[in-house]
């Protein structure tokens, strides 16, 4: 009597097992279909960052190293400095060179005004010369001079002439010394302003200073060394120029567009804090093409080995000021390609969105100091 009812009760229980798989498999493929198949995700994905290597513009030899790894620091912060007693030489030289060629600039145009008076001075004794040498004539005549009388006469009318060409000529010479100038606008002291600012500038470079904000990393220099310019010292990563480096295997791109949103999420936080982010652009290439030993496929023997593109994707500001992140973290992504309306590649010209202000202000004090030195050897003009 108990056989039909067992029967009877495997059969609920095989047809609910039967129903709830249906009903499973029904679920699942209503989520696929609606939702799953728009996502593409992978987790081959890692923090990129921009990163500020800090290299001295002149060599030198260390004297003080200000920041270590991990310290954040400021724009304009001192990181390096340099034994600055070569370059403050150079600096008193330079300023000693500046003063003399103001000087000998303004003996320049006071040659010119000298000229001019010389100039008048000769004109008058040719003058005066013209006349003797014109009386002499006429009495020579009527035989009221001596011969020698005469020829002295004549004599100094020459030597007169000569000596009024002789001060032109002196006088062309010292105006073309100093023509559409006036003595600050000379090229001898632009030039000799030029090597005061190199100067200046030679010890301002001394101290080695921060582009940006960030955080000090791989610090490669210990006081004492000796050091050349363009050598990399230590680096500064900004953690709020962040992005991530997704790479997706080639199947996987069809869908994939600029402008789909992302999510992300971080190892170093756990799948409980996202990241939201959107797809900024798709590599012209892949890493195997830009690797130091790219592959070559033309070779004998041949396996195909399925490549990844790597996607670069934004991470909103507001996520990364409540959880930072670090650059080379781990992250998971998934690409939502829902809407399909962006372009697979870029077209617009970039704009060049990352940069690091130039410090003028050594620059200005070097032309104050210029100006300062100019106007204290006008004195008196």
């Amino acid at each position: 009597m108990n056989i039909p009812a067992n029967a009877s009760q495997r059969k609920r229980v095989l047809t609910a097992i039967i129903a709830a798989f249906a009903l499973a498999a029904t679920a699942w493929l209503l989520y696929w279909g609606f939702d799953a198949r728009f996502h593409e995700t992978t987790d081959d994905a890692y923090v990129a960052g921009n990163m500020l290597r800090i290299t001295p513009r002149i060599s030198g030899t260390v004297v003080a190293v200000l920041a270590d790894d991990t310290d954040f620091v400021r724009p304009g912060q001192v990181l390096v400095r340099f034994d600055d007693a070569d370059a403050r030489v150079n600096l008193a030289r330079a300023e000693a060179e500046l003063a003399d060629a103001v000087r000998r600039v303004r003996q320049g145009f006071l040659a010119v005004d000298q000229g001019r008076a010389n100039v008048a001075v000769r004109e008058q004794t040719l003058a005066q010369a013209e006349a003797d040498a014109s009386r002499r004539t006429a009495a020579a005549a009527d035989h009221s001079v001596s011969q020698e009388e005469y020829d002295h006469a004549q004599a100094a009318l020459h030597r007169a002439q000569a000596e009024l060409k002789l001060a032109n000529a002196q006088l062309a010479s010292a105006r073309a010394a100093v023509a559409g100038t006036a003595i600050d606008s000379h090229p001898a002291v632009r030039q000799a302003g030029a090597r005061l600012r190199e100067a200046y500038l030679a010890l301002s470079r001394c101290e080695v200073r921060s582009p940006g904000s960030g955080y000090v990393a791989k610090r490669g220099i210990q006081v004492g060394q000796q050091v050349t310019a363009g050598t990399p010292m230590l680096a500064v990563l900004p953690l709020d120029q962040l992005w991530a480096e997704v790479n997706f295997k080639e199947d996987q791109l069809e869908r994939v567009r600029i402008g789909q949103p992302v999510t992300l999420t971080a190892d170093f936080y756990g799948r409980g804090v996202t990241f939201r982010g959107k797809v900024l652009g798709v590599g012209a290439g892949t890493g195997a093409v830009f690797s130091q030993l790219p592959p070559q496929n033309a070779s004998g023997n041949w396996i195909k080995i399925v490549q990844r593109l790597p996607v670069r994707v934004s991470l909103d500001p507001q996520d990364l000021v409540e959880h930072p992140l670090r650059v080379g973290l781990s992250l998971r992504a998934d690409v939502d390609t829902h809407d399909r309306s962006g372009k697979a590649l870029g077209t617009e010209a970039a704009a060049g969105s990352y940069s690091a202000p130039v410090d003028a202000s050594a620059e200005k004090e070097a032309d104050r100091r210029v100006r300062e030195i100019v106007s204290a050897n006008l004195a008196g003009e």
